[in-house]
């Protein structure tokens, strides 16, 4: 029995010491404890206000599929999407009949540009030709994708920067036509940041290393995000959307000054929600000193992900989860905006800068 007995102690001495062990050695990716903090809150999983979500990305839009996203849709209390993949010519053509066909004020698509080529001829005057019988088509506006600037090179190979004079015929088409452009330029910051254990983005650096960049790979950031504000200078009559806030959610004070320079950009808060949750009073005072320029968005499409959106919106909770640790570890606080500022940013300023769309749905 006393062997027994030592064996037991033994053997429960092991385990301790592995568990201990094993807790010296957990790695950040692993750590991720839950929260023992008990205060008032709840999870809100529907908006206070139907809501148009002007950054959504949807490959398919055959009528089927645009019956199941109609459900999960009414269950958000969303009324619009704006599906930012239209693409161009008989593709396009292809989905706005599909939402001619089933549900054709709930959804609308923005067109598409294939920038890869440019060259000094009559490319801009083409590109800018189909543009427009993309929106003769149905297309509301214009989606530029983050390879512009990132990844597209010209007839010579070279990178192609958004402020490139050859691209200027299919902003000022824009213009003429009456449409929006919500362009998505370079990534955060810290993609182009050391990756060290002073970067914010470390651990989605390291689950997702290809999202890593430098000065060389392909241009500073600075450089990619000034190219894009050229363009908004050089075309004051088009309307731009600055996706993600451009990437200045964590600078709302410089997001703030380049508002009052730029008069015709206006801000998605598209994937950068957990950068406004983690400063509510700071977030507060700008939502409603800008509540005329801020759109609703949410990118991917995940309708479990909306309720932390209408959460931050909408309530004063505090210190509550966000959903994907490798965008942030942190707690999230809401802003609890005002009603006023609340319907600007759900639907009344993209009503304002999207044409066609239909009012009744909000009133």
């Amino acid at each position: 029995m006393k062997k027994l007995n030592s064996l037991i102690a033994a053997a429960t001495f092991v385990i301790a010491l592995s568990q201990a062990v094993f807790s010296q050695e957990m790695s950040f990716e692993e750590y991720n404890p839950t929260s023992t903090l008990v205060v008032p809150g709840a999870e809100i999983k529907q908006a206070k206000f139907r809501f148009i979500d002007v950054h959504s990305h949807q490959r398919d839009m055959s009528v089927e599929k645009l019956g199941s996203l109609l459900k999960d849709m009414e269950s958000l209390n969303e009324g619009v999407m704006v599906n930012l993949s239209g693409g161009s010519g008989e593709s396009l053509k292809e989905k706005v009949d599909n939402i001619q066909k089933s549900y054709p004020n709930r959804f609308v698509v923005f067109a598409n540009v294939d920038f890869e080529g440019a060259d000094g001829g009559e490319w801009g005057q083409k590109a800018a030709a189909q543009l427009e019988a993309d929106i003769k088509n149905g297309a509301k506006g214009l989606k530029v994708f983050k390879s512009l600037g990132l990844r597209n090179t010209d007839d010579s190979g070279n990178r192609l920067a958004i402020d490139d004079s050859r691209l200027d015929p299919i902003w000022a088409k824009c213009a003429e036509m009456g449409v929006p452009v919500l362009i998505h330029a370079a990534d955060p910051k810290s993609f182009w940041d050391d990756m060290d254990s002073d970067n914010e983005r470390w651990l989605e650096l390291k689950t997702h290393p290809r999202r890593k960049r430098s000065n060389t790979d392909p241009a500073p950031w600075e450089q990619i995000i000034q190219e894009q504000h050229n363009v908004f200078k050089r075309h004051p009559k088009t309307k731009f959307i600055n996706a993600h806030m451009g990437w200045h959610a964590n600078n709302l004070g410089k997001l703030g000054e380049l508002l009052d320079e730029i008069p015709n950009m206006n801000v998605g808060i598209s994937a950068v929600i957990a950068e406004l949750g983690r400063q509510p009073q700071h977030a507060r005072e700008f939502f409603i000193k800008y509540q005329d320029r801020i759109l609703f968005g949410k990118d991917s499409w995940n309708p479990d992900e909306f309720p932390t959106y209408f959460r931050v919106l909408e309530s004063n909770d505090e210190y509550f989860p966000y959903y994907k640790k490798y965008h942030a570890f942190w707690a999230m606080y809401g802003l609890n905006l005002p009603d006023e500022v609340l319907k600007k940013v759900y639907y009344e300023n993209a009503l304002n800068l999207i044409p066609g769309l239909d009012r009744s749905l909000f009133e």
